[in-house]
Order: structure tokens, then sequence, then C-alpha cells
């Protein structure tokens, strides 16, 4: 066992503070790593303030992890001391289930996640604890390698806010010729406007705030459409192949379904505390359009993605914060007043006890 210095939530109401704990010793296949930089995720927020009811505490947020390899376990054959590494929403999964055999981990019924999960290695009675801490101990299988060309601190959103937006417009064939919507200018916004760039698609930015419409372009939007302004919306009716819905707050999907043409899709990466208002079924029926979700993406599109931001230099635009500004970057979060990801400088844990 080996002690970790992290910050945790103890309720759903107090703000997070310092806490030690244990991480578990190295199985054969495990990795340790020196975290060096971990994100700040809305859906971190979501979990520690229990908003979606299923939290158990303390608990140790943190899925957007970018470190350095520092132990092996005897049989590990992928690392080596000294890499560069990431670990995003998994941490294992059944390994035999279809989805896990197609290397879609992310849908498996027994996946483990980072953290507020049970952790399978203790019979799982005790959760397992996050990013937001100075190690970690990983099966090599949920390790990623990252390029040395690629910034850490700005890599580790892609871990999450990368990966949720590279797999949809990956699977839904986004590339040259189309036309792509995103909706919301946020940490996976933001993500999901440069990769639909690179991609080779015509990216139209949705957002309700004017004052992102410069920023929207610099990041690689040829248009931007005030999503308040009915004549900027009808003026793209019916004209858009796919549209990526990235805003977690409930909204009237209609007026994003009616933009798309036949046959298209507006996918949902978003997960709002209560349900969006029920959609129009007849702007499905009477143009074949789809509503869809997608969830992260699996250890191989993972890396894939990974690497290519390595070929397309792409990283997070982040704001660099030590741990024990985390309590006021959440509420900053709930303001969108960052711009546009959170990542924590674990060093900073030191100062605790310096």
């Amino acid at each position: 066992m080996s002690k970790a210095k992290a910050y945790a939530a103890f309720n759903p109401h107090d703000p997070l503070a310092p806490f030690e704990f244990e991480r578990r010793e190295l199985n054969a296949t495990d990795v340790q790593i020196e975290i060096l930089y971990c994100g700040v995720c809305h859906s971190d927020i979501h979990q520690v303030r229990n908003e979606w009811g299923n939290s158990s505490f303390p608990m140790v947020p943190g899925h957007e992890i970018v470190g350095k390899v520092i132990n092996l376990g005897s049989e590990v054959k992928k690392f080596t001391i000294g890499d560069n590494v990431g670990v995003g929403c998994m941490v294992d999964s059944c390994r035999t289930c279809p989805d896990c055999l197609e290397q879609q981990q992310q849908y498996c019924n027994h996946s483990v996640f980072t953290y507020n999960c049970p952790d399978p290695h203790s019979n799982g009675t005790v959760s397992n604890y996050g990013g937001y801490s100075n190690h970690i101990v990983v099966e090599q299988d949920f390790v990623l390698k990252i390029a040395d060309n690629l910034d850490l601190a700005a890599t580790a959103p892609l871990l999450c806010a990368g990966i949720t937006t590279y797999s949809p417009l990956k699977h839904w064939k986004v590339g040259a010729g189309q036309k792509v919507g995103i909706v919301g200018l946020g940490g996976l916004g933001h993500m999901g406007v440069k990769f639909a760039r690179a991609l080779g698609a015509y990216v139209v930015l949705f957002t309700t705030s004017a004052n992102k419409v410069e920023d929207a372009k610099r990041l690689g939007a040829h248009e931007v459409v005030i999503s308040k302004n009915d004549d900027e919306m009808a003026a793209h009716t019916q004209s858009f192949d796919f549209i990526l819905n990235t805003v977690a707050a409930p909204h009237n999907l209609d007026a994003f379904t009616n933009l798309l043409k036949r046959d298209g899709t507006l996918c949902l990466v978003g997960v709002p505390d209560h349900p969006h208002p029920s959609p129009t079924v007849g702007n499905l029926i009477f143009k074949r359009r789809s509503i869809a979700g997608s969830l992260i993406g699996g250890i191989q599109e993972t890396q894939e993605m990974l690497d290519f931001c390595a070929a397309h230099n792409i990283t997070s635009d982040i704001e660099l914060i030590p741990i024990q500004q985390i309590n006021q970057a959440y509420e900053r979060v709930l303001k969108s007043d960052v711009k546009y990801r959170f990542v924590i400088d674990l060093a900073s844990l030191n100062v605790e006890t310096a």
C-alpha cells in the first residue's frame, strides 16, 4: 500500500478539503502513475453534489488524468518508467462482453469508473478514488500513451472532454463536404469545434452568448449562430448533416432538429440533472431525423484520439489552478467563467504540508 494525498468531498454540501488514503499494492499488470495534472469536468460537480443521486463519500473526483509512470507491475509490457501517460473515465471493465470485445468498454455493464465506483480490488467494499490526488494505480490496459509533443496540462481534458466529442464525430463519419453544428462553447464544445474543423467539415457554432463569436472563430468555427435569434436559426433550416449538442442544461431540442437535413442526426453528450422537454415527434418522422446520444469512447478509440491530437497539434484551452482553488473553480464552472477547462496542477498538493 502507498499513501496518497488528495482533495475530497465528504458530503454533498461542504467544500472539498484535504484527504489522505492508501492506494493498493501493484498487481502484476498494474502501472503506478505520478499525477501531474487533472482536468475539472462538470460531471465532477454533479457527482460531488450528488445531483445524479449515486454519490458515495468520501469522494476524490477527477477522471482527466495526466502524469508519468513511476512504477510497474512485474508483467507490464506496454509502458516504461518515465512515460507520459493518461487515464480517463474508466479503469477496468469485464473484458468478455460484446461491448468489451468490440473495444467499446464505455458501454460495458460492468465498467469500473475512475472514481465513485466500487473498486473490484477491494471486493467492492471501497470506492475508487480519482485524479485530484498525487498518484494512482491503474491496470495497464486502461492507461493511455501521450505523445511528447503535446503539452501535458492542456492534454488532461482530452481524457474526457476530448474523447466525448471525438467519438460521436467519428461514429457518424463527420468529414469533408459535411455541414456540422456544435451547440455550446464550453469545455466540450470548444473541443468539438476543433475536432470537426480538423476532420474537414464546415463548422457552425451555436451559442446564446454574442461575446463568444470571435473566440469560436479563433477555435475553428466557420460561422457562429446566436441560437436565441430566430432569424439566424431559420437561415439554417434543413441544412445540417450532423449536430453535436454539448449543453448539459435542459432545453428545447426542436430548435436544432429543425435544422437537420433528411437523415440528419442530433447527438447529445451533455447529461442534464433533469430531462429535456419532450421533442416534437413530427420533426423526426417527416425527415427521418434522429436524436441520439454518445458516451466517451473505448480505450482503443481514446488512444486514436490522442494520436490524432498529436498529429494535428490539438489540445484544450485551459486555465491552470492549484488544488487549493478547486472550490472557487467549481463556482466559476457553474457561471461558465472559464476558457475553457480548469486543470489542476497537482504539484500544489505539496503546499499543504510544506
